[in-house]
Order: structure tokens, then C-alpha cells, then sequence
């Protein structure tokens, strides 16, 4: 499946929620603060009525894959990687999931959304422990420390995404202002995903 390259806006409509997938212009000029964002996209919106549970187990899949930017075939390959680990399916597909480079990268302030953040990564502008990593699906692990090339510590737009930052990065992160460096200091724990997301309903939709 071809990775979607339509307008983020109708995503959020069709979830009926802002996934902040354009990251702060989300929370100043969104579609669903507006009356055309009360209806669903397409020519009919969204039918109304009592959702079935099957319905709601497919739209907090569809949830999750549209937060995190993936096809159905990284998302199903992601799900079976948790599968295989020891503890909940849930917890551990949230976990791989919140561990990959490029939601870190957006976590630690780097890059002010998650499309922005594998950009960055994809244009080999992080390193981690010093090394050049290109690959947004790079899984980092505890005791990493992830910061940006010396060039571009004085640069004027990492500087304000960092100031904007600084106070939501989560426990599992630790961030030096000074150096400019994140360092992952633990696993993140059940909660602690970038969006609210209900991985047991996840669970159900793929045990069917």
C-alpha cells in the first residue's frame, strides 16, 4: 500500500479528533475548530448512528497508523513484532512504535511534527551516540543519546522548536538545553504514547 499524500485535515475529520498531524498549526488554525470540520470528508461525511464494536476497533487502528505515519504493511509488521514479545501485545506495539528514531526525534523538540521529524532523519540530520542514522524506522534503545550535527546547534529555527518544546518532553527522555542532546533513559510506559491511543482495541481488531 502507497503511503497517503492527500490532505492531512480530512484524516483528522474522518477520526474525529485532532491527531496534530501539522504539528502547532494544529492547535491555531485546524479544520475541526471550524463548522466544515463538524462533518466527516467525502460527499456524505461521516454516518451518524451507534458505532459497531468491529467500527471501533478498526478506527483506533486506523488512529494509530495515521499518528504514527504508516502503511497497513509497517503497522502489521510493527503488531507482530509485539506479538512475539514478552508482556501485553498493546503495551509493547506502543512501545516499538514510540521507540522508532523519528517519534523521538519529534519528542526531544528537534522537528515540530512527526512528518517534519523523518524529514530530518531522512536528510541524515541526527545522530545517535554520534553516528549518522538516515533511517526514521531505526529503533533507538536505552542509554542513547540522540542530538543534531555541531552546524546546526546555532541554528535559529532548532533553537525556537526547542524553547517551544521544553516542557512536554516525556519522563522517559532526558534533555540537555545546554548540549543540545536527548538521551533516552528508559522504556516508555503504558500512557506515555505521543497521542491517547487505545492499544487493547488494536489487539481485538488483529485477534479477530
Amino acid at each position: 500500500m502507497s503511503r497517503y499524500l492527500g490532505s492531512v485535515c480530512k484524516l483528522c475529520r474522518r477520526e474525529r479528533e485532532k491527531l496534530f498531524l501539522k504539528g502547532e498549526r494544529c492547535s491555531s488554525n485546524c479544520t475541526l475548530d471550524r463548522k466544515r470540520g463538524k462533518n466527516g470528508p467525502g460527499q456524505h461525511g461521516i454516518i451518524k448512528g451507534k458505532m459497531s464494536d468491529y467500527a471501533k476497533h478498526l478506527r483506533e487502528k486506523q488512529k494509530a497508523r495515521r499518528v504514527y505515519d504508516l502503511t497497513e504493511e509497517q503497522f502489521v509488521h510493527y503488531y507482530e513484532v509485539a506479538e512475539k514479545m514478552k508482556g501485553s501485545t498493546g503495551d509493547n506495539l506502543l512501545k516499538l512504535l514510540e521507540m522508532r528514531l523519528d517519534i523521538v526525534v519529534f519528542r526531544l523538540g528537534f522537528a515540530s511534527s512527526k512528518k517534519m521529524a523523518r524529514q530530518v532523519v531522512n536528510h541524515g540530520n541526527i545522530l545517535v551516540n554520534d553516528k549518522k542514522i538516515d533511517v526514521p524506522r531505526y529503533q533507538v534503545k536505552v542509554g542513547d543519546v540522540i542530538t543534531v550535527p555541531e552546524k546546526y546547534k546555532t541554528n535559529a529555527v532548532i533553537k525556537n522548536l526547542l524553547e517551544k518544546t521544553a516542557s512536554s518532553i516525556p519522563a522517559w527522555l532526558n534533555f540537555d538545553k545546554n548540549k543540545i542532546t536527548g538521551t533516552v533513559v528508559s522504556e516508555p510506559l503504558a500512557g506515555e504514547a505521543s497521542h491517547p491511543i487505545n492499544s487493547q482495541l488494536i489487539v481485538e481488531y488483529y485477534s479477530k
